[in-house]
């Protein structure tokens, strides 16, 4: 296996993604996102100081290329002389098993394809699901998702969760805010040993990734067409909200549940602090048991909460995928009014 090519053929389609979608951030978060990008390509640490100048010209000829990759197709992946559809994960990956190489084509938000190609780390069975872990990440395009499900197959990546982890934190330190986060980092010795704190935390937020992913999973059992309803409101306010709507469901099913059975403080912190504005926007009563255990420490507020909820998240589930059959094309707006009506 000529591992090389393997490696520059992940990285190609990667690119042509790229080249395809980067247009879809703000310029803000697209420049954080390339100095990022850059220092993981260029296997800067996290402590070091990137030079701006560096950071510019690469960024130039990164643009250069993307330029002349954008039309390209996706190609296929080539191994020992025999070719895969890029997303084509399974069988890809039944054929790098033997060398402890992990790889994954798939599809994001906004219909983004991810893919990449890393050391397998470990892979382990919980019931029926399929859990692989990955290391060092040898192709990745500009946004890795650090978690993501396929059918019954999840992947988790450590090294773009710890560099995700890296960006929550060093943005905290700007104005270091009393948060959420705030909270979460206290867990950690970040002021003494930022590297170790950073590795002990990607550690804990991998186990609350897996029960997320599995929670995902099990919705997604439960919902018969929603990604056909997802491809039919893409680029809409209502995918949006679906998204939403589907994460609340996941999360007050398992999520929420097992790191409060457990107690583990640290990550419900976590949780809290990375819940999107449309999260928060629609389901007020979360956050506000959240700012209460804060209060009175008593995590009883937070469990009443999403034992209460999870039915709602179901039913709000399904009542989308109706007004989706109804009629596919003009949903997007009934499935606003929808979730708007329903803030619980």
């Amino acid at each position: 296996m000529d591992i090389q090519k393997l490696i520059n053929d992940v990285q190609l389609n990667c690119h042509i993604s790229d080249a395809r979608h980067a247009g879809n951030y703000t310029l803000c978060v697209y420049l954080l996102k390339m100095r990022e990008f850059y220092r993981w390509e260029r296997q800067h640490t996290f402590s070091e100081k990137l030079s701006k100048n560096d950071i510019g010209d690469w960024l130039t000829r990164r643009e250069d290329l993307w330029e002349k990759v954008e039309s390209d197709d996706y190609h296929p992946i080539t191994i020992a002389s025999k070719n895969f559809d890029p997303f084509d994960s399974q069988n890809i990956n039944n054929s790098l098993i033997s060398q402890n190489l992990i790889y994954s084509g798939g599809y994001g938000v906004k219909n983004k394809p991810h893919f990449f190609l890393a050391d397998l780390e470990n892979k382990e069975t919980i019931n029926d699901y399929t859990i692989y872990i990955s290391g060092k990440e040898y192709a990745r395009d500009l946004t890795s998702p650090p978690a993501m499900s396929h059918n019954k197959t999840i992947y988790i990546r450590r090294e773009s969760f710890k560099r995700l982890l890296w960006e929550r934190t060093d943005e905290w330190r700007w104005n270091k805010p009393e948060n959420a986060m705030a909270r979460s980092i206290r867990c950690y010795d970040f002021d003494n040993d930022l590297e170790n704190a950073l590795s002990k935390m990607t550690d804990n937020e991998l186990d609350a990734a897996v029960l997320h992913e599995i929670g995902e999973i099990q919705v997604g059992e439960k919902l018969d067409g929603w990604h056909q309803m997802m491809s039919d409101i893409t680029f809409t306010q209502a995918e949006i909200m679906a998204r939403a709507v589907r994460d609340h469901y996941a999360d007050t099913l398992h999520t929420l549940p097992t790191l409060i059975k457990n107690n583990n403080q640290a990550s419900i912190h976590f949780y809290f602090a990375n819940l999107t504005n449309m999260r928060k926007h629609i389901f007020p009563s979360l956050m506000n048991a959240y700012n209460k255990w804060c209060e009175d420490a008593k995590i009883n507020s937070i469990d009443k909460t999403v034992a209460t909820s999870v039915n709602h998240w179901k039913n709000i589930a399904e009542q989308m995928l109706a007004l989706h059959q109804q009629d596919a094309r003009q949903c997007s707006v009934r499935i606003e009014s929808l979730v708007n009506n329903k803030n619980i």
